[in-house]
């Protein structure tokens, strides 16, 4: 078993059976893209995210955004509405030390490395209000479908409040 199933048995997973959370988890190949995983994902309820984890021009406020899996994110736009000065992709080492997960693996779950609160999250509005989403449980191997209430607990767990917008998105 490699390092990264170990990190999602140690510390994701006891949390969401403490907290008794309504979880579903499915196992597949690798992804490191949307395209892959519409193809590898088997089905399971919930909307699809896209995890995008950003930082500001002189790297000190870090942002996770999740959005709809169709959705580009004008970072332009958010920086404006935020407001922040110009946002850019965080590189894959400020992601593995604010989050604790590489490329491809990041989502909303990827909080419970952030004990720092270090990282700001954003939630399109579309993916608080849906009855259940997806994201990646701190591997690009399995998809986790969890219920609203189960988001909102596990949240408020691990120490983090959503900011719920519409997120711009490109054209």
């Amino acid at each position: 078993m490699d390092s990264q199933i170990h990190q999602v048995e140690d510390a994701l997973l006891p949390i969401f059976s403490q907290l008794d959370l309504d979880y579903q988890m499915v196992e597949h190949r690798p992804v490191f893209t949307i395209e892959e995983a519409m193809a590898a994902v088997p089905p399971i309820d919930g909307v699809k995210t896209k995890n995008v984890f950003l930082r500001d021009a002189k790297g000190n406020r870090h942002i996770l955004v999740v959005v709809p899996h169709d959705r580009r994110v004008d970072l332009l736009a958010l920086a404006r509405v935020l407001p922040s000065t110009k946002l850019s992709m965080g590189s894959p080492e400020r992601l593995q030390r604010h989050l604790g997960v590489t490329p491809g693996a990041v989502s909303v779950f990827s909080l419970v490395n952030d004990s720092a609160a270090a990282v700001e999250l954003i939630l399109d509005e579309e993916i608080w209000h849906a009855e259940r989403v997806q994201g990646h449980p701190l591997r690009n191997t399995a998809t986790v479908s969890i219920s609203h209430a189960a988001l909102a607990t596990f949240l408020s767990h691990v120490g983090h409040r959503a900011v719920v917008m519409r997120v711009p998105g490109a054209p």
